[in-house]
């Protein structure tokens, strides 16, 4: 944990006292009143996430998706690329697999003659 300073720990005393006994209880029972940090701050939401090229995974999905006619896809393409695209932002092992054998998968077409 972190060094709080004096001004810092009254009010992370001010805080604690604030709350209801149970949420007090809870605190001292999981990690310990000074382990406790009321002051982290919260992780990235996940559509603020950015790629390699500084997208989040909302810009890719509409780029890729403005590139489609909408009358090519359905509700369920749409989540799907909605999916990986977080997967992938993520660095998620699970959907780079996926991402990995898809490309596979058309190159195996394209050498069998079948795409």
């Amino acid at each position: 944990m972190r060094k709080l300073s004096p001004e810092d720990e009254k009010r992370k005393k001010l805080i604690f006292d604030s709350m209801s006994p149970r949420r007090q209880k809870h605190i001292l029972k999981r990690e310990g009143y000074d382990a406790w940090d009321p002051f982290i701050e919260p992780k990235d939401p996940i559509d603020m996430r950015e790629d390699k090229s500084r997208r989040t995974a909302r810009d890719l999905a509409r780029e890729f998706l403005a590139a489609w006619n909408e009358d090519e896809y359905s509700n369920a393409f749409g989540q799907g690329v909605w999916e990986i695209c977080v997967g992938l932002v993520n660095d998620d092992e699970r959907y780079k697999g996926m991402y990995e054998f898809a490309r596979w998968y058309q190159d195996h077409l394209k050498k069998e003659g079948l795409e």
